[in-house]
């Protein structure tokens, strides 16, 4: 093995160490958490796309793509994990056995999903109403929660 393969190897042991770790701190890698961090990947390269391509982000005067909205973007997201971490620390605190971390992750997976969404209609994609629904609906069980 060369010098370079095994600092490669290295960083991705590291990286995959890391990763682990963060997992298990946000209550488990769980299909819940799948779906909202593939829901934050997609929302936030929806809004990079609709910012350089289409020039139609709300997020800038102009509507075009600026870094320091895209670093406030990520930083939202990173909020969104911080939430996350925090409802699941919470769960054996008060013995909810996993229900406070489940409902902050459906909170945010509405809105994600409603963002989503929404930017794909910016984008000038019609959207099935059964997905409109599904998101609506994921937002409605949050808020009765």
């Amino acid at each position: 093995m060369t010098r370079t393969q095994a600092i490669f190897y290295s960083a991705l042991g590291a990286l995959s160490a890391a990763g682990s770790v963060l997992a298990q701190s946000l209550g488990g890698w769980d299909t819940m958490l799948q779906v909202l961090v593939t829901l934050m990947a997609i929302d936030y390269a929806l809004g990079v796309v609709l910012a350089l391509v289409w020039k139609r982000s709300n997020k800038t005067a102009d509507g075009s793509f600026e870094s320091r909205a895209s670093v406030k973007g990520l930083f939202r997201k990173c909020g969104i994990l911080l939430c996350v971490l925090i409802a699941a620390r919470l769960d054996p605190l008060f013995g909810s056995e996993g229900y406070i971390r489940g409902t902050v992750i459906l909170f945010f997976l509405a809105n994600e999903g409603l963002s989503v969404v929404e930017n794909l209609g910016v984008m000038g994609l019609p959207m099935p109403q059964v997905l409109k629904d599904a998101f609506l609906a994921l937002r409605d069980k949050e808020s009765n929660a």
